[in-house]
């Protein structure tokens, strides 16, 4: 008995824990965290960001020598033949042997052990530009990551706005309604007692009804701006309630002048015209020779004996005393290959990765130009959005208090009910206003930080 009543208090405890947690006021600042954990796009640029830092590992790695260490073991003939060869495509076999005047069959086993150092250890700086290549690659990627979280704070911000005034005009309209309800039942009274026209009642339904589909559609606003909110976090859809003191205050409003030099989007623009010169550099170096250091050490083993040039029943089927080595051979040298022609080859792929980072600089130019335009233009839509805000508690309290004024009218028989409707109308309209009025100014700030390039003017 007293187990099952234990497990009931848990249970309890469970559930209220969660209806608890599912009241919480989900803030903007979680929003944007878990977006920035949570989205796909986010997740795959800082993906290819750590891509890049390893290729730029993989690039200071190519400097290194190459180092092969080769064995073989092989059994066969070693019939020779005076005359020229040359194993196009690597496909025919380097037997060597006692020319002799016929073919025989007489076979043995073989080994070849074989290291090999081969180093370009000097080519006029292309390793250093080959480095240099990958680095910019890599702050090219990290540069596209940071403005992407940046732009995607921006849309996140922006849409728990809207979610936010979307909610403020839900509960404006749910108020429309019953006020259009209290309305409705009066009139339905006076009809019944047969103190006005039935035609009352027929507007009066006419006018619940508009305001019931008003309601409808601010709800299907405020479920679709939801939807978004999820989507940009990257987590299921869900009801969220939200910070609302964002409709009821307005922002400290920085007045302080702003450069958009460090803008995100325009960090990524220049890092992709970094890029395309470090790229023309890296292949300028291919103009030049390089020089190689090269050292071999070869071990052989063979079947046959030294005399079997006099005696060809010198040689042995066993298949160790094939493989031992027995004879040894190094070689260290320095060489320098230059391909003449290729400078008059790689100088077209130099002059085509200057003209596209000509192409990149004028893409910068114009993400700038239109940066500062719009940077002007988040001044004048602040400036816009307080003289609304300044002037929507007046417009609330005029049309609250006319429509006071004609509901008691109303009432009392002094007035029809088509004054009352449209003074129900300007309350609606007045506190629209005053909700989309204090949303835009926080709207206006967003636009300023995003031109800006700085989230914490709006943050905080």
């Amino acid at each position: 008995m007293w187990s099952k009543k234990y497990w009931l208090l848990v249970l309890v405890a469970l559930f209220a824990g969660f209806h608890s947690y599912a009241q919480q006021v989900f803030t903007l600042k979680q929003a944007i965290d878990t977006a920035i954990a949570n989205y796909g796009t986010i997740k795959a640029k800082a993906s290819y960001t750590a891509a890049a830092r390893e290729q730029v590992s993989q690039a200071r790695r190519d400097y290194l020598p190459n180092f092969n260490v080769a064995a073989q073991q092989d059994y066969g003939t070693v019939n020779g033949q005076n005359g020229p060869l040359y194993g196009f495509g690597g496909l025919s076999v380097a037997s060597s042997g006692l020319p002799l005047d016929h073919q025989n069959w007489n076979a043995s086993f073989g080994a070849l052990y074989l290291t090999n150092v081969n180093w370009d250890f000097f080519a006029f700086g292309r390793a250093k530009e080959k480095v240099k290549t990958a680095l910019a690659a890599a702050t090219q990627n990290d540069k596209d990551w940071q403005q992407e979280i940046f732009k995607h704070k921006i849309k996140v911000a922006a849409t728990y706005l809207n979610l936010v005034a979307a909610q403020q005009l839900t509960r404006s309209y749910r108020e429309n309604l019953e006020r259009a309800d209290t309305i409705r039942k009066v009139v339905v009274t006076r009809v019944k007692n047969g103190l006005i026209a039935g035609v009352d009642s027929s507007q009066a339904n006419a006018e619940y009804s508009s305001a019931k589909i008003a309601l409808t559609k601010a709800l299907d606003f405020e479920q679709t701006q939801s939807n978004e909110l999820a989507q940009l976090m990257g987590i299921p859809p869900q009801p969220f309630k939200l910070d609302t003191s964002y409709m009821a205050r307005i922002p400290a409003l920085p007045q302080q002048p702003f450069s958009v030099e460090n803008h995100p989007l325009l960090q990524w623009y220049k890092s992709r015209i970094a890029l395309s010169d470090e790229q023309a550099k890296y292949s300028k170096t291919f103009y030049y020779p390089a020089f190689t250091l090269v050292g071999v050490l070869q071990t052989r083993g063979s079947g046959f004996g030294y005399g079997y040039a006099t005696d060809q029943t010198d040689f042995t089927h066993n298949y160790w005393d094939g493989i031992k080595p027995t004879r040894t051979n190094y070689l260290f040298g320095v060489g320098v290959t230059w391909n003449i022609t290729q400078p008059f080859r790689i100088s077209r792929q130099v002059r085509s990765q200057q003209l596209v980072s000509k192409g990149l600089q004028d893409e910068y130019n114009l993400a700038d130009q239109q940066i500062r335009a719009q940077l002007d233009l988040s001044d004048t839509k602040i400036k816009n959005a307080l003289d609304n805000y300044l002037e929507a508690p007046v417009q609330v309290k005029a049309a609250s208090d006319a429509y006071l004024q004609k509901s008691v009218l109303y009432k009392n028989g002094l007035t029809n009910l088509v004054d009352v409707t449209q003074a129900l109308y300007a309350l609606v309209r007045a506190e629209t206003d005053k909700d989309i009025a204090y949303s835009n100014v926080w709207q206006a700030l967003l636009l300023k930080a995003a031109a800006v390039g700085d989230f914490s003017i709006f943050e905080n």
